[in-house]
């Protein structure tokens, strides 16, 4: 078999024109294809996809309702704006807090009034208010109903951050979401980011931290120097703890102000009856005084969820009476007395003790 010999001309000659182009365009439409492949693929078997997605959606919502415009967010801003809280729609104010006035003077002096009251402090660095705010203390005295109210009295936008919402399995992308927190904050400025447990996410660092938590930390850390060095920032970083000896050093460098939340004694304990009664249909002869002598060691949420069991035995009477009486007239639940207090009381003591509940012992702050 003889091969027809090919032409020296035909094999050295140089693509024409259209011919450059034609390939050209084979190779833009061949590399498209292949990018959105892969592309899809690696979406179909990321497993936060559908998150992801719901997240967006939300943050769009959230911005909607802030008034937010004009203001263009990256993918990752978008993961962490859907943890955003309207300052508008929250339903606390300093009112709903009793037996906290101490701190709650405190707070509006050292951190409300330096932003509302911009001009009168522009002349001085030591009077700006803190980049970092600590509440400590017991768990359920307060500390998150302060942080937003807080928020609601000085008209912040309130960014709720999970510590969750900063991990994800490809590396690197922590970090992307820990600066996306920051300069979303900065954006919508003023703003409260709120970090609760704060001791899970930024505690004491060891040299068994994984790689990606400790790089994270660092880009946490160092973004939050940004924010201390700009005096014309509006950032408040807010954290809450029941462990803050776990707490990293250099995070409570940087959270100079810090408050106390300690367990309310007795004059705060009857405050907060008094608050969480108020518009409940109460005996008048329930004596206020004497149940907060009886309620040693209990917290506001202990207070809260007594007065629930209290009213609770009420809806039962009602309930056992209008069993076994069909013919009752009175379609009415009786009012809370203070023997349904007696009893809250002792169903309290029995839980708190089945728990095992223990003193928390403070690491000294300074």
């Amino acid at each position: 078999m003889v091969l027809k010999e090919i032409p020296t001309e035909s094999v050295a000659r140089p693509l024409g024109r259209n011919e450059v182009i034609g390939l050209l365009f084979r190779l833009t439409i061949f590399g498209a294809v292949t990018y959105f492949t892969i592309k899809w693929m690696v979406d179909a078997i990321d497993p936060t996809r559908k998150q992801k997605m719901e997240a967006q959606k939300q943050a769009e919502k959230l911005m909607k309702q802030i008034g937010v415009q004009n203001v263009k967010l990256s993918e990752y801003e978008m993961s962490i704006a859907a943890h955003l809280v309207d300052p508008l729609t929250m339903q606390i104010t300093w009112s709903d807090i009793a037996g906290l006035d101490e701190v709650i003077t405190e707070l509006k002096d050292t951190v409300i009034l330096p932003i509302q009251k911009r001009h009168l402090f522009e002349g001085s660095r030591l009077l700006q208010p803190p980049k970092g705010v600590l509440l400590y203390g017991p768990p359920g005295c307060g500390k998150t109903l302060i942080a937003k109210a807080t928020a609601k009295e000085a008209g912040f936008r309130f960014i709720n951050l999970q510590p969750s919402t900063l991990t994800d399995k490809w590396y690197g992308e922590s970090q992307k979401l820990a600066a996306a927190v920051f300069s979303l904050a900065i954006k919508l400025q003023p703003s409260i980011i709120f970090i609760d447990e704060i001791d899970s996410f930024l505690r004491s660092r060891s040299s068994s931290d994984h790689e990606a938590t400790a790089m994270m930390k660092a880009q946490f850390m160092s973004l939050w120097d940004g924010l201390e060095t700009d005096y014309n920032c509006q950032v408040i970083i807010m954290g809450a703890t029941n462990r803050p000896q776990d707490l990293d050093s250099a995070i409570l460098r940087r959270m100079p102000t810090r408050f106390h939340i300690n367990q309310p004694n007795v004059r705060q304990r009857e405050e907060i009856l008094k608050l969480i009664l108020d518009n409940e249909n109460v005996e008048p002869t329930v004596d206020f005084v004497e149940i907060a002598k009886e309620t040693d060691g209990f917290s506001g949420s202990d207070l809260r969820e007594l007065c629930r069991d209290a009213a609770l035995l009420c809806v039962r009477d009602f309930v056992h009476n209008t069993h076994a009486n069909d013919s009752l007239e009175e379609d009415c639940i009786r009012s809370i007395q203070q023997q349904d207090m007696q009893r809250a009381i002792q169903k309290m003591r029995k839980s708190k003790s089945a728990g095992g509940q223990s003193v928390l012992m403070h690491a000294a702050m300074d």
